[in-house]
């Protein structure tokens, strides 16, 4: 089973980004999840390529940049400059998705696409060729906090689906409201990796929050997996009839 937990350090104490994010490697974070906002795209402002390049030097988790930008076409580069490993893009942003995605995947770096809760899932289909991971938005982007809208277990779903005909195994992640319980939703409807910023980092103990999330998404995972073994388990006659 594939289950990634992503810290969102949106939601860390900035004042601690290093240590916020050490502590996340110390309780066994896959990676961390940077939210960069331009007060354009989203209605909010956070930080850009110096915190990634800062980042890097403090930890040895890969690094997904989920650009909430209008002009990612543009400047992807200076996250790729930054070191981040992951370079999501929203498709509602990006005029030449295709060509972004392409040039990502060529700097040496894993591309990713990310989609608001009310853009058509269609969107997607057309690249997901190019894409190592498909950031499913359970919120409204902008502000951490957020609950997660319960409709978006069908559209994880659907996006699984999605890849499974096109024969592409890309990480289907989830961010917006995941704590234990919503991470099991998500993981259940097909998500492989879940982004968490207050349930970890407003926890009195970050690192059992996570281990929490993590838990509950397996428990969902192998439900479901036992579930589709049942169903398609092998008749069985008896001979005696």
């Amino acid at each position: 089973m594939t289950l990634l937990i992503a810290p969102s350090l949106l939601s860390c104490d900035f004042s601690r980004l290093g240590e916020e994010a050490r502590l996340m490697e110390r309780a066994g974070a896959d990676l961390l999840h940077l939210d960069i906002m331009d007060g354009h795209f989203v209605e909010n402002l956070t930080f850009g390529p110096p915190v990634i390049k800062a980042l890097k030097a403090a930890t040895k988790l890969p690094l997904d940049a989920h650009l909430m930008i209008t002009n990612a076409d543009h400047c992807v580069d200076w996250y790729l400059d930054a070191g981040a490993d992951y370079v999501t893009v929203h498709v509602e942003a990006c005029r030449h998705l295709d060509r972004v995605l392409n040039h990502i995947r060529e700097r040496g770096a894993k591309a990713g696409i990310s989609l608001n809760p009310a853009t058509p899932l269609d969107f997607a289909e057309e690249v997901l060729e190019l894409v190592d991971m498909i950031l499913i938005m359970s919120v409204n982007p902008g502000f951490g906090g957020q609950g997660f809208i319960e409709r978006s277990t069908g559209r994880i779903a659907e996006i699984d689906e999605m890849c499974r005909f096109a024969g592409v195994e890309p990480l289907i992640s989830v961010d917006g409201g995941i704590n234990a319980r919503t991470a099991a939703l998500a993981a259940a409807a097909g998500a492989t990796c879940l982004v968490a910023g207050n349930a970890v980092f407003a926890a009195d103990d970050p690192a059992a929050a996570l281990a929490a999330i993590r838990a509950s998404a397996l428990a969902a995972q192998l439900e479901c997996e036992e579930e589709i073994a049942g169903n398609f388990a092998p008749f069985s006659s008896d001979e005696s009839l």
